[in-house]
């Protein structure tokens, strides 16, 4: 039993639709596959968007949606020449669900309606990768996500009911793989009411590793667009290192800081499963990759991770006393009370600095609140880099011109928190 896991880049378009059905061809492949594909190109995007102007009462509603519709329909048309073929009522009658939604009021919570609009773009990708690789000659049945993960109803952060959701896919999805090759859904689950939840921005790497473990797969397959774990992204770094083999421990580090190829939540249910984690490129399908195991395996160089737009708060108390357990414990509750998080902190005798991605709304709300019992500095426009197995070299090479607000290091991981030196303060 195997899982693999497309995202939007490698069906942004026709050609990347076709280049996927080469991959499962070429593995030849009859049955105990699941594909989990996300939503095509950066339709999430687009229904974001749509969800903001439905609820704001924009004017530009139906065009937003009616852009997101030809964009489908166009693939589809590149896809299906023959336009009696079935995909094409197939797609059309999961639009219908939205356009109802639309010509109500907006009377229900922001975070409902955002999950019930933005799931149809995994909806349509998957309805439609399904139908053409039946038109290759695969044998592919399209599954409903929603039938397996069950949620508590926390939308667009929705929490996993581990039990039922391993039950029902032994019970329901094994059957169906022991036949033919299965495609579903990442992102999507469904409450105990059957309303449409998401498990979060980018969940569906999370999806794939959901359905892995229920499924004790082999083995779980995250296709991408790099040719594997990178030690740098190359937005940053002109020159970059594949990593052929990290352990689970090592990439859960690197998606906590904040690298971007895993979701941060992929990791846990496979190694608990002891299910090994291989990371492709879609372009060049037969290249080695990166090999996400048990095994103790160092990172052979040293991994950069940069975040921009971030925010630095101090805290210190008013009567200049000790930062002690109590304080600590009001100031998590205020970052969770506003649903921040917190990317590094530091705390010394007599103050406690945070770093997070600035969101002004929420930083606004926060100082509010912190500054009833606290002494409040920030500073924004900050970047964020974390270096995993850091040297003195490392450091001074992403601190040249740099003035450096705030660093913390650890055995093996160094954060340092930076502005440039031409910026004004």
């Amino acid at each position: 039993m195997e899982v693999y896991k497309f995202g939007g880049a490698s069906v942004k378009d026709a050609e990347g639709v076709r280049n996927l059905a080469n991959i499962i061809i070429e593995r030849n492949q009859k049955n105990n596959l699941l594909i989990v594909i996300s939503a095509m190109g950066k339709v999430t995007n687009k229904l974001e968007e749509l969800t903001k102007a439905y609820l704001t009462g924009l004017n530009d509603v139906h065009q937003i949606f009616e852009d997101v519709k030809q964009f489908h329909f166009s693939i589809i048309g590149e896809l299906f020449p023959d336009e009696s073929n079935p995909v094409y009522n197939d797609v059309a009658n999961s639009f219908v669900e939205i356009d109802w939604l639309l010509e109500e009021e907006p009377d229900d919570a922001a975070d409902y309606i955002y999950d019930q609009i933005v799931s149809i773009g995994e909806i349509v990708s998957t309805k439609i990768a399904a139908a053409y690789l039946n038109e290759t000659g695969c044998n592919v049945q399209w599954v409903d996500a929603r039938n397996f993960i069950h949620t508590d109803n926390s939308y667009r952060e929705a929490q996993v009911n581990w039990e039922k959701t391993e039950q029902e896919i032994q019970k329901k999805l094994n059957p169906v793989l022991e036949q033919c090759i299965a495609v579903t859904q990442g992102f999507i689950g469904s409450t105990s009411e059957n309303f449409t939840t998401t498990l979060g921005r980018d969940g569906s790497d999370y999806s794939a590793a959901i359905f892995a473990s229920c499924l004790n797969a082999s083995s779980l397959t995250i296709w991408k667009d790099v040719p594997g774990v990178l030690n740098a992204d190359p937005k940053w770094f002109d020159e970059t290192e594949r990593i052929p083999r990290l352990s689970y421990h090592d990439a859960i580090e690197l998606a906590y800081y904040g690298a971007t190829i895993i979701h941060p939540k992929t990791i846990k249910p496979i190694q608990n499963k002891n299910i090994p984690l291989y990371v492709r490129s879609f372009l060049d399908h037969k290249a080695e990759g990166t090999d996400i195991t048990g095994a103790d395996n160092h990172l052979p160089v040293p991994s950069f991770i940069f975040k921009v737009n971030q925010a630095l708060i101090s805290i210190f108390p008013k009567d200049f006393s000790f930062i002690i357990e109590e304080n600590l414990s009001d100031i998590f509750s205020l970052f969770h009370k506003h649903k921040v998080k917190i990317t590094t902190m530091l705390n010394s005798a007599i103050s406690f600095s945070v770093s997070f991605d600035h969101d002004p709304k929420k930083l606004e709300a926060l100082i509010a609140d912190l500054s009833q019992h606290y002494k409040v500095k920030y500073n924004t426009g900050l970047e964020l880099v974390t270096i995993r197995y850091y040297n003195q070299q490392t450091i001074d090479r992403v601190t040249v011109n740099k003035n450096i607000l705030l660093e913390v290091k650890s055995r093996y991981t160094c954060q340092i928190v930076m502005r440039d030196k031409t910026t004004v303060e």
